[in-house]
């Protein structure tokens, strides 16, 4: 499977789910996951964009470890895929305005517990490698984005 096909699967996994499980590994190298609402950006191939806010503990773990792993998979879990790569985290205004356009309005959990507007990073984590997979098909198809 090319990168182009991965990224177009992932995009319609994410269009059905509109969540994913993110995982993050803490300080003293235990695994963490969450629930996140993740974006695929346009322009900007490659990279899976969410938000948090910057007093979150995900966020120290990001930045002691920036590998992550991510979980993608449709209501029917007839469609899976997982991603590995690295998060940069982005506090930068245009790329919060670009990424709230994308998801914004499935942020209502999020917005419940940050309830700060002005406390809110970017995470952008850029895709190394990634898995898809269709349990009762028995395809699975693996990428590579280094």
């Amino acid at each position: 499977m090319d990168r182009k096909s991965f990224i177009a699967l992932l995009a319609s996994i994410i269009e059905d789910a509109g969540t994913a499980v993110l995982s993050t590994i803490d300080e003293s190298g235990r695994p963490h996951m969450r629930w996140m609402t993740p974006s695929l950006l346009r322009d900007r191939p490659g990279a899976i964009y969410a938000v948090t806010s910057p007093e979150f503990r995900k966020t120290t773990h990001l930045k002691d470890n920036p590998l992550v792993q991510w979980m993608f998979q449709t209501r029917a879990l007839h469609r899976i895929a997982t991603v590995g790569g690295v998060v940069n985290i982005v506090d930068n205004s245009a790329m919060k305005a670009e990424v709230l356009e994308a998801i914004g309005r499935r942020l209502a959990v999020f917005w419940r517990v940050n309830t700060d507007a002005t406390k809110l990073i970017v995470l952008e984590t850029i895709m190394q490698h990634g898995l898809y997979v269709e349990p009762l098909k028995n395809v699975r198809e693996i990428v590579s984005f280094e």
